[in-house]
């Protein structure tokens, strides 16, 4: 049994949003904090957030969040004995945990070895089949020669994913269909893991269609106990990268429910897991079966949603287990009503997404009970193309499913983020979705309905047009005099957003 350790003041290695969730979980505890900023970020609303803050280099992360001896350096002058890796950046980075054991700190996460056993993809695979866990169809070991990958593809049948092993983030797949392509995809996987992994391993898997996307939110405490606190439904993403996520899933009753359960904990258990960790998992509703995709072994962008479903402070809870708290086994977590998360991204979602960047010259964030905007935003701070384009996420909870879309609509719609263009706009939208409301979709779905929004689209009217300059003049208004100006609906929203208003203000 590992001895207690006092945590006096936590350094978070990262920045934005993510940084201020974990100091406030640090100030609640009575913890000191410390924020790192790169030049970029040197007004940015999470160094100020901290008791102290410290320069770690320039604006580009490979010289700032990415740069493991500043970071530690940065601890040891101010005097931090812990580190939050908060997630993206060195969150899941073996080599940054261990360095930071060896300066003889507390990383708040699990331990080196268990991150690079589950950061590489064929490890992780072999573990969860040795624990019983179900997983996708495919080759056990990387694939090393052309022959060997013509006669696993026979084998396991088109469609299928080409993965790299040390791949992660929706990075690092691709989709092969024939035999014509398969040789060339696995060329061009093998050198982009390479490039972006530096490790150009890349085996198959049986590509599983129309399924959700599903993850288990377990945490354990290094000394046998591992606690699942619900799944979460993930499966509206775009490019591998999710969009809107809730909890509870409504594909999942209590006996499904159970059965995630008991493989999340049982591969939870067999790496004796450490800290807040994520089993995800692809399930193919139509068979009823699932199976493992990976271990996330960070904290989650969408860990919001099950703190509002099971009143559980998942921060608070990786600060306990660092500190050497000690979970009781199988405790009965509960789940009440539920909760969904829409994140809001600095890009437009009319233009095929492309980044917006800029300045933050208008912000009017809304408050009403039962919702949480977890940001990192003030107006006038400058929105740069140096890190990733989430500047908030939207959260609301609810007795039951229909009226939690109806709270993050309302909540959206009333969210002004002026200077730059959004997603909120799109937020707004999905809520209003037939097939969103009866929650009938898997991780193709959204996909295919931006796709159908692009070649259904036609150019704006007249007066749609006419429209849209008038919402341009009102809106500037309406900030002036602080009186709210819904543009989300209609041929009005329509055309404002085509205008580049709508929820934004130009």
């Amino acid at each position: 049994m590992s001895a207690k350790k006092e945590i006096r003041k936590v350094l978070v290695a990262n920045r934005g949003e993510i940084a201020i969730r974990v100091f406030q979980a640090c100030r609640e505890r009575g913890i000191e904090t410390v924020s790192v900023h790169s030049e970029a970020d040197k007004s940015a609303p999470h160094r100020f957030a901290a008791d102290e803050s410290v320069l770690i280099g320039p604006a580009a992360p490979s010289e700032s969040y990415l740069r493991v001896d500043r970071i530690i350096d940065a601890a040891k002058q101010t005097g931090a004995d812990a580190i939050h890796p908060g997630y993206g950046f060195l969150a899941e980075n073996a080599p940054f945990a261990r360095a930071v054991e060896e300066a003889g700190l507390i990383f708040i996460g699990p331990t080196p070895e268990q991150i690079e056993s589950m950061g590489d993809k064929v490890q992780a695979r072999a573990l969860m089949m040795a624990a019983k866990v179900p997983v996708i169809p495919g080759t056990k070991n990387p694939i090393e020669e052309e022959g060997e990958l013509i006669n696993a593809a026979k084998d396991i049948g088109y469609p299928l994913l080409l993965k790299a092993a040390g791949g992660g983030g929706g990075k690092g797949i691709r989709r092969v269909d024939s035999d014509e392509e398969l040789v060339p995809a696995w060329k061009r996987t093998r050198s982009e893991a390479l490039a972006s992994f530096g490790d150009d391993r890349v085996y198959i898997e049986r590509l599983v269609q129309g399924a959700r996307h599903i993850e288990a939110q377990i945490v354990g405490d290094g000394q046998g106990s591992v606690w699942f606190l619900g799944e979460r439904e993930c499966s509206l993403q775009r490019n591998h990268q999710k969009v809107l996520e809730e909890s509870p899933s409504p594909a999942v009753d209590q006996q499904l429910r159970a059965r995630f359960r008991d493989a999340a904990v049982s591969g939870a258990a067999a790496l004796n897991y450490r800290g807040a960790g994520t089993m995800e998992f692809l399930y193919e509703e139509d068979r009823g079966e699932f199976y493992f995709l990976e271990m996330n072994t960070r904290l989650q962008v969408e860990h919001p949603v099950t703190e509002l479903v099971t009143g559980i402070d998942l921060v608070g809870m990786q600060l306990d287990v660092a500190s050497g708290r000690v979970l009781e086994h199988y405790p009965d977590i509960s789940i009440r009503g539920w909760s969904l998360e829409f994140r809001v991204c600095a890009e437009d979602p009319y233009r095929d997404f492309i980044p917006s960047t800029g300045q933050i010259r208008g912000l009017r964030i809304p408050h009403a009970p039962f919702c949480r905007l977890d940001g990192a935003l003030r107006e006038g701070l400058e929105v740069t193309p140096y890190y990733d384009p989430m500047l908030a996420k939207a959260i609301v909870w609810a007795e039951d499913r229909n009226m939690a879309s109806r709270r993050l609509s309302s909540l959206l719609s009333r969210l002004r983020i002026g200077g730059i263009h959004t997603t909120v706009p799109l937020g707004i939208e999905l809520c209003e979705q037939d097939w969103f409301l009866a929650g009938d979709f898997d991780t193709t779905t959204l996909e295919t309905w931006l796709k159908d929004k692009r070649e259904g689209s036609s150019d704006p009217t007249n007066m749609e047009m006419i429209a849209a300059i008038i919402a341009r003049h009102a809106l500037g208004s309406s900030l002036s005099q602080s009186t709210p100006v819904d543009y989300s609906g209609g041929a009005w929203g329509k055309a404002a957003r085509r205008e580049g208003t709508g929820n934004q203000i130009s």
